[in-house]
């Protein structure tokens, strides 16, 4: 059974070549996350030299969501390593764990918006807190649909790959085992961004 999850040789002369259309794919998607960000953040930049702009701290809830979504790259990292081991029980264990994870970041969020509101931070008062309130906002939702692909995966790992037959069956096929890899680049990617964010709100 090990064998069949060793990938075969290719003949010398047969070789892969270029880039899997999902990757690429996954590869200008996050480019264009990477410039709506950066789009926002240098509004963020403009209008708070223009004046008439409210300091605050940030709250707590929003370094604490840092926190949980540094965790739960280090379990998707986890689900990967398992996958590739052909660990079955790891492998749901660990997705378990990242998807917890991901909604708990969600509620830190949250959590993080209502303490804003607590000190007279508002949606629609001073810019300020309009921009943390918007640009937060939109890297929950991309947050959210790694949730979903997250859900999605949990949910084939637990009804789909019942025999161990399935489960092989699923490792021989790259365009499907692939999927997994490119899942934990995003995630791995709407973590390091909102590192980034936090940092950014912090030292401006």
């Amino acid at each position: 059974m090990k064998e069949l999850l060793t990938e075969p040789n290719l003949p010398d002369n047969v070789q892969p070549q270029g880039v899997h259309p999902q990757r690429f794919a996954l590869w200008i998607g996050m480019a264009s996350m990477v410039m709506l960000f950066a789009a926002l953040t240098s509004a963020y930049i403009v209008r708070h030299e223009a004046g008439n702009w409210t300091e605050f701290n940030i709250p707590l809830p929003f370094f604490i969501s840092a926190i949980i979504i540094v965790i739960s790259s280090g379990t998707m990292h986890w689900a990967v390593s398992a996958y590739k081991k052909a660990d079955l029980n790891n492998y749901r264990m660990a997705l378990s764990l990242t998807t917890t994870l991901a909604l708990a970041f969600c509620v830190a969020q949250y959590i993080g918006w209502q303490d804003l509101q607590k000190i007279g931070i508002y949606l629609e008062g001073n810019p300020s807190g309009s921009f943390v309130y918007v640009i937060s906002f939109v890297h929950v939702l991309h947050v959210l649909i790694g949730v979903l692909l997250l859900a999605g995966t949990l949910t084939r790992a637990v009804t789909i790959f019942k025999t161990r037959a399935k489960w092989v069956k699923w490792h021989l096929d790259k365009n499907k085992s692939i999927r997994i890899e490119l899942l934990a680049s995003y995630w791995h990617f709407v973590d390091i961004l909102w590192l980034y964010l936090l940092a950014f709100f912090y030292f401006n």
